[in-house]
């Protein structure tokens, strides 16, 4: 498939993304499966989605995410605010050994940090903060140390 092909079928499926209100803000580069995303959108959760639109395309090996996030005013919280709801949060889920992470927020952009025993409590932290008004960014330094299992 040529560059300009998978160009236009991201940007099709962006612009039919209900999770995407501004699909004109990202411009979209195809490399030979490779493409890259740029541009604004309003929260970490739309840029999450942009990806994994660009990522469902055939033909499209690989995304590289250039997308800033820029929060409106109403969508944004005080560091210690975001942290204390992320703690909160990851306390209501069952899946997350909560006592093991911790949370650190900077500028709104949050990282976790612990060991817990399988792949899939990393990801449900990861996905639980991911999907919080606030956010920016996020960067997940959980390991997975699975002792003697």
């Amino acid at each position: 498939m040529t560059n300009p092909q998978l160009e236009a079928d991201v940007r099709w499926k962006l612009e039919r993304d209900p999770r995407i209100p501004a699909p004109g803000e990202i411009a979209v580069l195809g490399d030979g499966g490779i493409l890259r995303l740029r541009g604004t959108v309003g929260s970490f959760r739309q840029r999450r989605a942009a990806v994994e639109d660009a990522t469902s395309i055939r033909g499209v090996y690989e995304v590289i995410d250039d997308l800033n996030v820029r929060l409106e005013d109403h969508d944004r919280r005080l560091d210690d605010e975001l942290r204390g709801v992320a703690l909160q949060t990851l306390i209501w889920d069952s899946e997350v050994p909560s006592d093991e992470i911790d949370v650190n927020v900077a500028d709104g952009w949050v990282t976790v940090r612990g060991d817990v025993d399988y792949q899939f409590q990393s990801d449900a932290a990861f996905n639980d903060i991911a999907s919080m008004r606030g956010v920016v960014g996020l960067t997940n330094e959980i390991r997975v140390v699975n002792p003697g299992r």
